[in-house]
């Protein structure tokens, strides 16, 4: 086995530089440096779980999540490969590199942040290392810089339809909540470029209500809408065609306030009960 580091300086957060290498949206980002369409499934990459790194075709290699310190170190012990999206005995090759550690540490020096990573590489695997990971650290590094959340959620409704139910008032009132114990009790829209929206989202008992709205600028029909909301942050809608289905793709700036994990989880929970209302009308 050989130690290879990995050095990279970032100027972002930690917790931005964070989200960018374990979210696992944009973790399949950084790791296509390694095989395109890359991805792991993970218990939120707990302590003491084990990670399966997979390609599209269900190769790859489980791990175990040995450290696991948020926004300063997460790291993995290898164990063994995958094969048709199983987990496979070791066998000769398996048993020289079962064990092999990878290292993040993540370190903030005069407001950047220094990425390392020291990986145990199997020498015959060395030479693609040594080229993909500078590549995958430069997309971290290009993700945390350029920081966004992104949500998705694929829906077996035709455009037109997911069109108007998306942008009508009455409608956004009837799915525009995380939760069953909140609801919208108005929307105003004024889809154009240059035209203002609120929606008001208000707990049911009362407790608790506030308006979200922003300035559309960008509008294209049943493609694309852009806007920045009132506090600044912009926000990307994309409707994309795929075979019967359109996947709907929403990218926004998080704020500082708030775990990106819980912002990513509340927008996406709107973007689930977009799917069950219109799928359901």
């Amino acid at each position: 086995m050989l130690i290879k580091e990995f050095n990279i300086v970032i100027q972002a957060s930690k917790a931005k530089v964070w989200f960018a290498l374990w979210d696992l949206y944009h973790y399949r980002q950084w790791t296509a440096a390694f095989c395109e369409g890359s991805y792991a499934i993970t218990d939120n990459w707990r302590e003491g779980s084990r990670v399966h790194f997979l390609t599209p075709d269900g190769r790859g290699m489980y791990s175990d999540v040995t450290r696991n310190v948020p926004f300063e170190k997460m790291e993995f012990s290898h164990i063994g490969n995958i094969h048709d999206f199983k987990e496979v005995p070791l066998d000769e090759e398996a048993k020289e590199w079962s064990g092999g550690m990878e290292r993040y540490h993540l370190e903030e020096i005069d407001g950047k942040v220094h990425l390392k990573v020291i990986h145990d590489v199997y020498e015959k695997y060395a030479s693609f290392i040594e080229t993909a990971f500078p590549k995958a650290l430069g997309q971290v590094k290009l993700l945390a810089e350029n920081f966004s959340i992104t949500i998705q959620v694929n829906i077996r409704v035709n455009i037109d339809t997911i069109w108007e139910k998306w942008n009508e008032p009455q409608s956004i009132c009837q799915w525009y909540v995380a939760t069953e114990t909140w609801h919208t009790p108005r929307a105003e829209n004024d889809l154009r470029v240059g035209g203002k929206f609120s929606t008001r989202m208000e707990a049911k008992d009362g407790s608790f209500g506030f308006d979200f709205g922003g300035i559309y600028t960008i509008v294209e029909p049943r493609k694309r809408i852009e806007y920045t909301l009132e506090d600044g942050r912009k926000v990307q809608v994309h409707f994309t065609q795929e075979n019967e289905s359109v996947v709907i793709t929403e990218s926004f700036e998080g704020e500082d306030e708030n775990p990106y994990e819980m912002q990513r989880d509340g927008w996406q929970a709107i973007l689930n009960n977009f799917k069950k209302y219109i799928e359901g009308a």
